[in-house]
């Protein structure tokens, strides 16, 4: 076991369980293998984190034909519920891992706890497919829910997905049918890497800010702009317009200052928006919700987020 740092006394015993047996799902050599090989170890992990989906709840796949692609999708609905909203999720996975099993009971929560539909997007992944092939999947799927769901629109994404959901609320704030609000969970929103967590929390378990630039890296296309919005939310220049945004992250996790100065930027520009760190928690912390207390506060949050949201309310 490497040396635990300055995290070793800090974080609760529970949650250390929870980080040791997400590492040893993974061998030293990890990052050298093929991405294939990689995405198979993340399967089997999810795979035994999985908590099965809460009772009522039916999920049907289907596909989204877009202009290059069949983007697949699965809706969750509770039965006998009449949702007052759809929730369009996208998962996490730093943009080259997971896909519609890796997040399938979280999103069966989800639904369970809100009522409302629930729709996770099963977007392209890198290396094979570089920025802007996610972005473009991921407003695709608003396109097609926007002119399909009759029920108003929640954006929710975690890490990865959670700059997919700022960039569509971006992209998509004068849409006749724009969302009525977004959930961001531990997001990566392109922030700066020299200041505040990244560097407090620069080794921090489960997501260093190594591993962050990687993750930025392994999507770019070699002529990337930094400044480009759908690339790093933060970048954009106009804040306005937005939705009532709530965004929840995780004290020790280098990603945690985007969303402070996300919900910044949307006050700063008139919006509402909610930034809570959750304290003592680390990047990922949702597969730790049935056996870290703090995790399962943490999870509850979201869920009452999104369904104030959905409801047209605002939670804080």
């Amino acid at each position: 076991m490497t040396s635990r740092g300055k995290y070793g006394p800090w974080l609760d015993p529970a949650l250390w369980a929870y980080i040791d047996s997400v590492n040893a799902w993974y061998p030293p050599e990890i990052a050298g293998l093929p991405i294939d090989k990689q995405r198979a170890v993340y399967a089997r992990m999810c795979r035994a984190f999985h908590q099965g989906r809460p009772p009522g709840v039916k999920a049907t796949d289907s596909l989204v034909a877009a202009s290059d692609y069949d983007i697949p999708v699965r809706r969750y609905r509770l039965a006998g519920a009449t949702p007052r909203a759809t929730v369009l999720y996208f998962h996490g996975g730093g943009f080259i891992l997971g896909g519609l099993e890796s997040h399938d009971d979280i999103c069966a929560e989800i639904c369970a706890g809100t009522g409302f539909d629930v729709v996770s997007v099963d977007y392209r992944l890198a290396p094979e497919h570089l920025h802007p092939a996610a972005f473009d999947d991921a407003l695709a799927a608003f396109e097609w829910a926007a002119a399909t769901s009759e029920p108003p629109l929640v954006l929710c994404g975690e890490s990865a997905g959670g700059n997919l959901a700022a960039a569509v609320a971006q992209a998509t704030r004068r849409h006749p049918r724009a969302a009525i609000g977004q959930v961001l969970i531990y997001p990566d929103l392109g922030g700066n890497e020299a200041i505040g967590s990244y560097v407090e929390h620069a080794d921090a378990p489960l997501l260093s800010t190594s591993d962050a630039a990687f993750y930025r890296d392994v999507r770019s296309p070699r002529k990337q702009s930094p400044d480009d919005p759908t690339f790093a939310p933060l970048r954009d220049r106009d804040f306005s317009g937005l939705p009532p945004t709530v965004i929840i992250t995780a004290e020790c996790d280098p990603l945690s200052s985007d969303g402070e100065v996300y919900r910044d930027h949307i006050l700063e520009a008139g919006g509402k928006a909610w930034w809570h760190e959750e304290p003592r928690l680390v990047h990922s912390f949702l597969r730790a919700r049935t056996t870290v207390p703090a995790a399962a506060e943490a999870f509850a949050r979201i869920i009452a987020a999104a369904a104030a949201l959905g409801r047209g309310e605002w939670p804080y």
